[in-house]
């Protein structure tokens, strides 16, 4: 299991690809364990951490072999991926078109979002492929992510909104923080 946080973050057909930690739907949170590489239920207090809000409305993952680094302002983790799509298990790889990516900050470290659709068409749930057709065909979506991550935290009120960009942007930031 270890190999999935350093698998390369690009396929060899030069797509990027995503590891999917937390299932669309679900209100539990897990991880995968930088150190073990086994996905594990998130503990706050020494307690599972159960999500006290609507489920996660997208798949949550990462982008292998990305590290946001805390010298350079980020919060030490992978590079998130929200994959929008049909519910996927824990642990798929899924091919990913990037087309948005969302700017949070969370305790004063930068969380970016990478916002991404299925390469494949079948498994797509938007026929958005580009910045442009999710902000005027979906403009929802990006309210209900956004309003998603300012309210899921309860315990934790230091998430803020910086803005949304586009898909070249989103390219941008997996490349600034892409390790191989």
């Amino acid at each position: 299991m270890n190999n999935l946080l350093h698998l390369p973050s690009k396929t060899t057909t030069g797509n990027y690809q995503a590891v999917i930690e937390i299932q669309a739907g679900t209100n539990r949170k897990t991880e995968i364990n930088k150190e073990t590489g086994i996905f594990e239920t998130s503990l706050r207090n020494g307690m599972p951490r159960s999500i006290d809000f609507l489920g996660y409305p997208v798949n949550y993952g990462f982008v292998p072999s990305t590290i946001m680094s805390k010298d350079r302002g980020g919060d030490g983790d992978p590079i998130d991926a929200l994959i929008i799509c049909e519910s996927l298990p824990m642990a798929t790889l899924i091919e990913f078109i990037p087309i948005a990516i969302l700017r949070l900050k969370d305790s004063k470290e930068l969380d970016s979002k990478i916002i991404g659709i299925p390469v494949n068409p079948e498994k797509r749930t938007i026929s958005a492929t580009n910045f442009h057709e999710l902000k005027t065909n979906y403009p929802s979506i990006m309210d209900i992510l956004v309003k998603w991550f300012l309210n899921y935290d309860k315990l934790n009120d230091t998430t803020e909104f910086i803005c949304w960009e586009d898909e070249i942007k989103a390219v941008e930031e997996m490349e600034k923080w892409r390790i191989q």
